[in-house]
Formats: structure tokens, C-alpha cells, sequence
């Protein structure tokens, strides 16, 4: 118990301190997860937004693969993205594995189904209420979706968060493609896995505490905006 205590006491030393290592190591890793979100989204809220407006043959099958995709697993996503990215991969020329935009990659792949999923069933449900209207005012698929998008935007913004969630706690993948190269492409999340089986917990729990943190803070904003949207919905 002493030995908790002491460790727990060392860790949050070295989070009020800021600590360098605790610092570089949470700066890369939300440089990484906030990048790999902003591309997911921009992917996922076309995607999405397509598979509820346009109709088009094996529609369905590519909905359900897109939910289904939801649930990847992180090992699976960072060995096809390390099968892309190797020496004799098709992407292996341009020498991207092992490295922080490897570990973007394969977390644009993670979370792009669940903004992809989420954003196609909002604009579904929005459709269903304003699809004669928006074809009343001769709405081409493109303006339709920008509206959905638009009027969903409170949605969307749980889905990003959702998203974030996954990228930010995420460990196989990034430990595949990254490598988990000290002051290159260390996360918080491998470097926990690594300090731990090193012995180093105080560090090991500092990291720990922080992705604690943020984990919270991601919840409570989620919560938030979901509060938000039905006052608004009801306003």
C-alpha cells in the first residue's frame, strides 16, 4: 500500500511539475488523435451524409459494413494499415511507417466508420422530416446534405466526440505502425503499457491520470451537447 502511495504521490509530482517526458508524450498523442479526428470527420460526415440521401444499388450492404466496421478491431486496422505502409507494401515507398503520420492513419481508419455511422443515421432521421420539403425546393443531393449536416450539426459534434473517445485510448494500432519510438511516436497509451512492464508506474500512472482526465472531459462534453441539443429541439 505504501508503495501506491508513494507511486501516486510521484505521479502527480511530475503532472504538476510538467514533467518533460509526460509532456512531449501527451503533446504528440493529441496532435495525432485530433488530426486522425479532423480527417475521420470530413470523411465520415460525406460518407454518412451520401449513404442517407443517395440511393444507389448495394446501398444496404455498404451501411451495414460501415456499422459493422464500428467495432474493428485496433490490431486488425494497424496491420492493414502496416501492410500498406512496409517496404513491400503499395505505400511503401513514400517510408510513412513508424512514424507520427502512420499512427494518424490508422486511427483516420478507426474512426472514421463511427463518424461514418453516426453521421448516417442522424441525417436519416432528419431526412425522414424534411424530405418533401427539400424536394418541394428542388434540392440537389449535394445542397440536401449540406442541409442535413447543417441542421444535424449538434449530432455530429457527439459523433466527433465519440470518435475522439476512441482515437485518444487507442493502443494496438498505433503501437503497430508507430512503434513506439521514444521522443518519435510515443503515445500516452503505449508509453502506460511500456512504463508499466518497465516497473516505471509513477509515470506509468501520471499518463494514466491524464488520459483519466480527458476521457472525463470528453464524457462531460458529450453529455453537454446532448443536453444542449434537446433544449434546443424543444425551444
Amino acid at each position: 500500500m505504501a508503495d501506491f502511495i508513494d507511486a501516486f504521490q510521484t505521479a502527480l509530482g511530475l503532472i504538476v511539475t510538467l514533467n518533460h517526458d509526460l509532456v512531449e508524450i501527451l503533446l504528440l498523442s493529441l496532435k495525432v488523435s485530433l488530426t486522425a479526428v479532423v480527417i475521420a470527420s470530413v470523411l465520415g460526415f460525406a460518407i454518412g451524409g451520401a449513404l442517407a440521401v443517395v440511393r444507389f444499388p448495394g446501398r444496404g450492404a455498404v451501411s451495414a459494413i460501415l456499422s459493422a466496421l464500428m467495432g474493428l478491431p485496433p490490431v486488425v486496422a494497424g496491420l492493414f494499415v502496416y501492410l500498406l505502409l512496409s517496404n513491400a507494401g503499395p505505400l511503401g515507398v513514400l517510408q510513412l511507417l513508424y512514424t507520427p503520420t502512420a499512427m494518424i492513419i490508422a486511427q483516420v481508419v478507426l474512426v472514421t466508420p463511427i463518424i461514418g455511422a453516426l453521421t448516417r443515421q442522424a441525417c436519416e432521421d432528419l431526412l425522414e422530416e424534411y424530405d418533401e420539403q427539400l424536394r418541394s425546393l428542388g434540392a440537389s443531393p449535394t445542397a440536401t446534405i449540406v442541409t442535413l449536416l447543417w441542421d444535424g450539426r449538434y449530432r455530429l459534434i457527439t459523433a466527433v466526440l465519440a470518435g475522439f473517445g476512441r482515437a485518444i485510448a487507442e493502443v494496438g494500432a498505433v503501437m503497430i505502425v508507430g512503434g513506439n519510438i521514444d521522443h518519435v511516436t510515443r503515445t500516452m497509451t503505449t508509453a502506460i503499457a511500456l512504463e508499466t512492464s518497465k516497473g516505471n508506474i509513477a509515470l506509468a500512472l501520471a499518463l494514466g491520470l491524464v488520459l483519466l482526465t480527458i476521457a472525463f472531459a470528453v464524457n462531460a462534453a458529450l453529455v453537454s451537447v446532448q443536453r444542449l441539443a434537446k433544449r434546443l429541439a424543444y425551444a
